[in-house]
């Protein structure tokens, strides 16, 4: 069973980190800072992605809290609200997306002599193939993501090239030693990002 982990987002002032947690929580922190006409840049990271993202915090809190408000709201509670709104006559909904899928003929004669039909066939091979390849799937989307948020906020810090290196060669150690001259907060967080959520991405 996969398990849901909230989308965090994190707010940095130049090197130090000045907000965390959800996109409301980030824009009111950016808000605050642009009001105090600090010059230092100010990024909003997705902790999922690394990557930052571009918010408009013109507004008040008010008119801010309902801009992002869904913004919030975890994937599979949207998912549920929508399974509860009120439907139409028809066939119910039961989670397939219908897309095109071009095969050669002997995949499809193959497909043809599986219990289930094709649909059921590609299903269960889909599945095989995600948990045959999902260590090796967390690892490179741990790595693309440390990248996009170092690439953002540390490209000029030293060292940058030599971590790059060993955070794709899976040298872990060597990264955080690479990584020990770094303002705290963007060490700290990237070291986060490589290992989160709740499983050790690059061991």
């Amino acid at each position: 069973m996969k398990t849901t982990y909230p989308h965090t987002y994190t707010c940095f002032m130049g090197h130090r980190r000045i907000a965390h947690g959800s996109m409301l929580v980030n824009v009111l922190a950016v808000k605050k800072v642009l009001e105090s006409q600090v010059n230092d840049p100010v990024l909003i990271f997705d902790d999922e992605t690394g990557r930052f993202v571009d918010v408009n915090t013109h507004g008040t809190d008010e008119e801010l809290a309902q801009r992002y408000a869904s913004v919030d709201v975890p994937e599979p509670e949207l998912e549920q609200i929508k399974e509860e709104a009120p439907r139409g006559r028809g066939r119910p909904k039961l989670g397939v997306v219908p897309r095109e899928v071009t095969l050669l003929p002997r995949h499809w004669d193959w497909l043809a002599t599986q219990p289930g039909g094709a649909s059921v066939a590609l299903r269960k091979l889909v599945e095989q193939a995600r948990r045959a390849s999902a260590a090796k799937d967390q690892r490179r989307q741990a790595q693309e993501r440390v990248y996009n948020f170092m690439t953002a906020i540390g490209g000029d810090l030293p060292g940058f090239e030599e971590a790059m290196r060993a955070l794709f060669a899976d040298e872990w150690e060597r990264f955080k030693q690479l990584l020990a001259a770094w303002p705290e907060d963007v060490r700290e967080h990237a070291i986060k990002l490589a290992e989160a959520p709740a499983t050790s991405l690059l061991e």
